[in-house]
């Protein structure tokens, strides 16, 4: 082969990985069909669970929205029924946090309504001993499906999708739960749980979300949220 093909073959490949590389990354926000939740207006889209207003306890800076006093759960000022929520999430040492969703308000505690996308240190909290418990889980319902958190004080990306009675937990980019709601599966787990007797457990077609305060160190950044139609 001629030797300036060649050269010439080289510097165009050289060329496109440049611009491959230097592609820039979609922001968050501009993914298509997200809404930022940690913009410059989270104060307007977030209040305290069972309080007016943004919680103490709870500090936002430079787009990372960390628990770091007691002051209860933190939660959406509006209600989502079928979504796509995209976060990412970082706890300490030993510590325990969860993200709950379809929550009404007016109970004692948002997972009275609503299902938790558990958020945990699994080496060193005692939750972590148990699947069902552990991070990632649809807690104490459905375990997850395979390790996947990274080492304590990394950042771990999670998605929730759900879609009618139809839920799915992401962690880290791997699919760890896949459940229905009101299916057979569903039923007999939901039986043998605490959440038996719970009148209002899981029953909501819609709510709040809501991020828990257990009493540790969690931070939150990235939180965005697509609002899903039913397929039919």
């Amino acid at each position: 082969m001629n030797l300036l093909i060649v050269v010439r073959k080289f510097v165009l490949f050289g060329l496109l990985v440049a611009v491959v590389l230097a592609k820039p990354r979609v922001a968050v926000g501009e993914e298509k069909g997200f809404e930022p939740l940690l913009g410059d207006n989270a104060p307007q889209l977030w209040r305290g669970y069972a309080k007016e207003g943004w919680p103490v306890g709870w500090e936002l800076e430079n787009g990372v929205l960390a628990r770091v006093a007691g002051g209860g759960d933190i939660m959406t000022v509006e209600e989502y029924a079928d979504f796509e929520l995209r976060l990412d999430w970082k706890i300490s040492p030993g510590g325990n946090s969860g993200i709950i969703y379809r929550i009404s308000t007016g109970d004692e505690q948002p997972y009275y309504s609503g299902m938790e996308y558990q958020v945990l240190d699994d080496e060193k909290h005692s939750n972590g001993k148990n699947l069902l418990t552990s991070a990632g889980s649809l807690y104490d319902l459905y375990a997850r499906s395979e390790a996947a958190t990274t080492k304590v004080g990394d950042w771990n990306e999670a998605r929730i999708v759900v879609r009618g009675n139809k839920i799915e937990h992401w962690l880290n980019g791997k699919k760890v739960v896949a459940c229905e709601i009101g299916s057979d599966d569903w039923n007999s787990r939901l039986a043998k749980s605490k959440f038996a007797t719970w009148p209002k457990f899981a029953k909501n077609r819609q709510g709040h979300i809501s991020l828990q305060d257990h009493g540790n160190l969690v931070w939150y950044r990235n939180i965005r949220i697509k609002r899903l139609c039913e397929k039919k």
